[in-house]
C-alpha cells in the first residue's frame, strides 16, 4: 500500500502547478532539459532513421499515420516510466542498477567500436511475414513494431534522464521535447553527426558520465549542477577539438 501510496502521489506531483512555475523560471532546470534535449537527440538519430526504414513499406500516407501512433505510444510510455521512475529511483539498489545499465552501455558502445573488422549491415524494415504482421495486418502489425522499438529506445533515455535530474517537471518536458526532437528534427542530428562523426562518441561519453553521477549518489556524493553543466561544455569543446585534429590528419 505504501508504494502504491507513493507512486500515487508521484503522478499528484504533474498537477502541482506551483513547482511548475517554478521549473520555467528556474535556468538551471532549463539548463537540464535542454542537456536532455541534446543528449535524447544524439543517442536517437539513428533511432528515428531505423523507425523510417520499419513503415516505408507502407503508402505514403499510412507511413505518416503509423509514425503518429508510434509517437502517441512513446509519449504514453514516458509519462508512465517517469512517473513510477520517479519514485523506483528513491531505492539504492535501483539506482546501482541504472547507473550499471548506463555504464555497460557505454562500454559496450566502445568495444563494439574497437573492432576493426565488423561489418555495417543494412538496416531491416519490418518482416512482412512476421508474426505481428500475420496478427494484426501490415498496418497496425507495423504499428505495434513501431510501439515496441521506441520502448526499447525509451528504456536507455529515460533512465539516462534519471542520471541527469530528478525533478518531475525537469524529466517530463526533456523527456517529451526529447521524443518530438527524435522525430521531428533527427534528420538535423544525423548531418551533424555525419559532419563531427566524434559527436557520437561523445554522446556514449556523457553516458558514462551520467553513470557515474547515479551511481555516486548511492553513496551520497552529489555532483552540482553546475559541475555537471561545466563538464558538459568541456566535453563538448573536447570534441570539436578531436575533430579539428582528424580534419588535420586527414588533409596531410
Amino acid at each position: 500500500m505504501e508504494i502504491l501510496n507513493g507512486i500515487i502521489s508521484t503522478y499528484a506531483a504533474f498537477f502541482d502547478w506551483d513547482m511548475w512555475a517554478r521549473v520555467l523560471t528556474d535556468p538551471v532546470s532549463w539548463g537540464l532539459i535542454g542537456t536532455l534535449i541534446i543528449l535524447e537527440g544524439l543517442l536517437s538519430a539513428d533511432n528515428a532513421l531505423v523507425l523510417a526504414v520499419m513503415v516505408k513499406h507502407l503508402p505514403e500516407k499510412q507511413r505518416k499515420k503509423a509514425l503518429f501512433y508510434g509517437l502517441l505510444g512513446a509519449y504514453v510510455f514516458r509519462f508512465i516510466a517517469i512517473g513510477v521512475g520517479v519514485f523506483l529511483i528513491q531505492l539504492w539498489w535501483v539506482k546501482v542498477l541504472g547507473a550499471g545499465y548506463l555504464a555497460w552501455l557505454s562500454i559496450k558502445y566502445f568495444i563494439d567500436k574497437s573492432k576493426e573488422n565488423a561489418e555495417e549491415g543494412e538496416i531491416k524494415g519490418v518482416n512482412k511475414k512476421g508474426i505481428l504482421i500475420r496478427l494484426f495486418g501490415t498496418f497496425w502489425g507495423t504499428i505495434v513494431a513501431v510501439e515496441i522499438m521506441d520502448i526499447a529506445f525509451s528504456v536507455d533515455s529515460v533512465l539516462a534522464a534519471f542520471g541527469v535530474s530528478e525533478q518531475i517537471w525537469v524529466l517530463l518536458l526533456g523527456g517529451m521535447l526529447g521524443v518530438l526532437m527524435m522525430r521531428g528534427i533527427a534528420g538535423v542530428f544525423l548531418k551533424l553527426i555525419d559532419k563531427v562523426p566524434e559527436l557520437e562518441t561523445t554522446a556514449y561519453i556523457l553516458i558514462a558520465i551520467i553513470a557515474m553521477k547515479m551511481g555516486l549518489s548511492v553513496i551520497h556524493i552529489e555532483i552540482s549542477h553546475y559541475v555537471f553543466f561545466g563538464i558538459l561544455v568541456v566535453t563538448f569543446i573536447a570534441t570539436f577539438i578531436v575533430h579539428r585534429i582528424n580534419l588535420r590528419k586527414v588533409a596531410v
